[in-house]
Parts: structure tokens; sequence; C-alpha cells
């Protein structure tokens, strides 16, 4: 027969243990929502207003690109709405909602194949910078952008050229002597009314502009939406000259989720017809992607 003494050890053992298996399955049953939530809410980080690639009228093609990953997934699709600028990630991949442990997104649908501060899936495009023009105002031999310099002298020399400072279009306007002709336009401004496809949509209709050169997708798009003004594209080859002008867009997760990052890129094999299918009804011109460099990174 055990002692009290005994009894009593062993009572206590068998107690200790018991809480620590009560304390284990408390922590399972807080983990199981998440995991539940996950499988069935589709929580995308889009900007507000940036076509053609989002907007909270929900009509770019990275808000179509979720709701076609959420339908395959029969997930409902939720949105975390912030400027895709400084901070984007910090308020929102990484960001939690008050007083809970979920996090307020857990996708971004744009980002680059070298997406550091998260995993970034496989690319799902690539595209290319590209220049733009009024049709009928004396520019209709560009056909390729070193056609810039068959045009005459006087016309060159009066030329207004819209670019993004810091992007490749900068670079290559400055390499080609055509810094006297370059429009500076600030990408990140702090203002959440700005957005980049503005230069063709307002200054290039209106006659501000004689060419805007901008990233490809927004290029093709405002083209394409001119009401009623004919705009012709240009892309540049992805790269030329020494300068990179393609780039692939990927979509990031956070770090340590590689199975969710593995099931996105299920989606994207799976997808890739849909996706094109999307991508040329925006006018994204689409380039073959370069072949990977140990040296080479993405913007």
């Amino acid at each position: 027969m055990f002692s009290g003494r005994s009894y009593r050890t062993i009572t206590l053992r068998t107690a200790g243990a018991m809480v620590a298996i009560l304390a284990a399955c408390s922590a399972n049953a807080q983990q199981k929502p998440a995991a539940d939530t996950q499988e069935k809410v589709l929580r995308v980080c889009q900007d507000p207003k940036n076509l053609p690639m989002s907007d909270e009228q929900e009509r770019g093609f990275e808000n179509k690109i979720a709701a076609l990953f959420a339908k395959k997934l029969g997930w409902k699709l939720e949105h975390t709405w912030s400027p895709q600028r400084m901070g984007f990630i910090r308020n929102t991949l990484r960001a939690k909602i008050p007083d809970t442990d979920t996090y307020k997104c857990d996708l971004v649908t744009s980002v680059s194949p070298g997406f550091e501060m998260g995993i970034a899936t496989k690319p799902y495009f690539t595209s290319t910078y590209a220049m733009a023009y009024v049709k009928g105002k004396g520019l209709d031999s560009i056909r390729t952008p070193q056609d810039i310099h068959k045009l005459d002298k006087a016309t060159l020399d009066k030329l207004k050229i819209g670019i993004f400072t810091g992007t490749p279009a900068a670079d290559w306007l400055i390499k080609n002597k055509l810094s006297k002709q370059m429009v500076s336009y600030q990408l990140q401004t702090g203002d959440r009314d700005q957005y980049p496809g503005q230069i063709i949509e307002n200054d290039l209709t209106s006659g501000k502009l004689d060419i805007a050169i901008a990233w490809g997708p927004i290029t093709g798009y405002f083209a394409k939406n001119a009401h009623g003004v004919p705009i012709e594209v240009v892309p540049f080859p992805p790269k030329a000259d020494g300068i990179r002008y393609g780039f692939s867009i990927a979509m990031g997760v956070r770090h340590g989720e590689q199975e969710f990052r593995d099931q996105i890129n299920t989606l994207i094999d799976t997808s890739q017809p849909e996706i094109d299918a999307i991508l040329q009804e925006y006018s994204v011109p689409i380039v073959t992607p370069e072949p990977p460099q140990s040296n080479t990174t993405a913007s």
C-alpha cells in the first residue's frame, strides 16, 4: 500500500502532467482557428489606387487574379488596402489585426522574385518598360525606342519626355543624351490620390508631354483606355546597352510560410492560362524572362 507521502507525491506528479497536457491542448486550440481561417479566407494586401494593378473597386488585374485564386481554393476573399509605398509590408503582411493573433493579410500580389521581407512565389509574368506617344503628331515613325534618333533635329530638340525618377527610363534618356527633353515625375509622392497612370491619362493625352515612359502594364493599360485618344505603345527590350527594362513579378508571403507559398505556386502553375488571358485583357506587354544570373537582382 502507498504511504500518505507517496500518494501525495504521485498525485502531485499526476496533477503536474495533467497541467502540461491541458496547456498543450490549450495551445493547440489557440493555433487551430488560425489554420482553419487560412483554409477558408484568402487575405491579400493590395494598393487601393494603383490601376491597372489594383484598386478598391477591384478593377485591376491583381484583383482579378486574387479572385481567381480564391475561387479555385473555395475560400472567401478579403483585402487589406494600403498604398504600396514605404512601409507597405510592415503595415500589411507583417501587421496583426489589433487585439488578435490574425495578420491583416497573408499574400502580397506583386513583389520582386528577390523579395527579402518575406518569401517570393515563382513569377507569374514578366513585363518591360514601354514608351507611349499620341499618333498623328509627328512621332509615328517610332517603332523601337532607338527610332527616336531618326527624328529631325528640330522635332527632337523640342520633345518633352515624361519619366519617373529612379527608373530605367531615366537611365535610358541619360545614356541617349536626351536629358534636356526629360520631364521628371516622382513615383511616390505621399499623395494617396496620386497614381502612376496619370502621366499618360492626364499629361500625355492633354499634350503636356510628347512621350511618356513607364512600367509596361501602366503604359499598355492607360494607352488602351485613353478616352478616344489614339496612343501608340513601344515596349523596350528586356535588356539593352547594359540597362535592364524587363522585370518578373511574383507574389509574397511571410517568412516561415513555405507551405502556403507552395500552395500559391501550385495555383500559379494551374492557372497560368487564365492569368495570361487576364494580362492580355489589360494590354500588359509580356516579354520572355532572361535566364537567371547570380549577379542579377529584380527591381
